[in-house]
């Protein structure tokens, strides 16, 4: 049936769900993926946005897949999986202790492979389906004051390429998106407490600026759309240049 909306992505009827979209950029997938004319379900602990909303607390494996099973059964299936959960606290190696990394693991990792566990069954069975999880160039690159942060993402890497080679045959595709630096509230927030650090920030960034809300709500966008139906596996670096240097 041709997509009204967008005829090129074919989202229009989709059923999506994003898990953290009522965070900056999860409300912004949100409100991209309802403009394409899908259907979307947010899990959040205080959801504010999409036509379904399951409030949750993901930091156990359970609730995560207790979460999917609501949103799928409100929204009548499930296409489209976008796990945009995740949190960063900038320190050094040393001054973690015990409690933090396994809020990182249980945070950033465990509600990752949860969900996205709980919606694989049903896009294997009907043929079809898109998962998308958010990465970071941290899970590339060894970058200072971000341990837990990017073990998780490196892990969040790794998990997505198994999946990804297990449900190939099955339809479904799976890949990750890595946001580099963002104009976002967290961005905001980190620059405001650390002033002297936007110029050295900037000048990591070939683009020389920070990526805004739509150019990261755009290659998910893709990704998610029948254009990407064979491209899986894969990390798409959306950071201005910084993880060419």
């Amino acid at each position: 049936m041709p997509d009204a909306k967008n005829p090129w992505l074919g989202l229009d009827g989709a059923r999506i769900v994003v898990a953290g979209g009522s965070g900056t950029i999860g409300a912004a997938l949100v409100s991209g993926f309802e403009t394409a004319g899908a259907t979307v379900g947010n899990i959040d602990l205080n959801p504010q946005h999409g036509a379904v909303r399951v409030t949750a607390d993901l930091t156990t494996a359970q609730a995560g897949r207790d979460a999917i099973a609501q949103a799928r059964e409100e929204l009548g299936g499930l296409d489209v999986f976008v796990h945009a959960v995740g949190i960063n606290d900038r320190r050094p190696i040393e001054a973690y202790d015990d409690a933090d990394w396994e809020r990182f693991i249980a945070i950033n990792l465990t509600s990752a492979f949860a969900t996205a566990q709980a919606a694989l069954p049903q896009m294997r069975e009907q043929g079809h389906g898109r998962i998308v999880f958010f990465s970071s160039v941290a899970g590339r690159s060894g970058h200072k004051l971000h341990g837990p942060y990017a073990a998780t993402k490196g892990a969040i890497n790794q998990l997505m390429r198994v999946m990804a080679h297990e449900h190939a045959q099955d339809g479904v595709t799976v890949n990750a998106v890595a946001p580099g630096y963002m104009d976002t509230e967290l961005t905001r927030d980190y620059l405001d407490a650390n002033p002297d650090k936007r110029a050295a920030l900037v000048d990591l960034i070939p683009a020389r600026r920070f990526g805004q809300l739509e150019e990261v709500v755009g290659p998910v966008l893709f990704l998610a759309s029948r254009q990407a139906s064979f491209i899986t596996g894969q990390v798409l670096y959306i950071d201005g240049g910084r993880t060419v240097v």
